[in-house]
């Protein structure tokens, strides 16, 4: 079990989960834009777009957030 917790904490790259209504990304660089209906952010070498109505943090820390909301299209970019 510590293993898996250790492993978790040093985990550097860049990953992200979507589930119904939401997103969940980890180990992201900074957020570019951040609008009702469109939020853009880096990781290390890629960009991200997310559209959709409604898009709200509803968590965020220092390198995961989780964005709820109506989501239309989520676009990966090299950066």
């Amino acid at each position: 079990m510590s293993n898996f917790i250790s492993n978790y904490i040093n985990d550097k790259e860049f990953k992200f989960t979507v589930y119904n209504n939401k997103i969940h990304i980890i180990n992201f660089k900074r957020i570019i834009t951040l609008e009702d209906n469109y939020i853009s952010l880096l990781s290390q070498n890629k960009k991200v777009n997310i559209k959709g109505n409604n898009l709200v943090l509803n968590k965020l820390l220092d390198n995961e957030l989780l964005i709820k909301g109506n989501i239309s299209n989520i676009e990966v970019l090299d950066d």
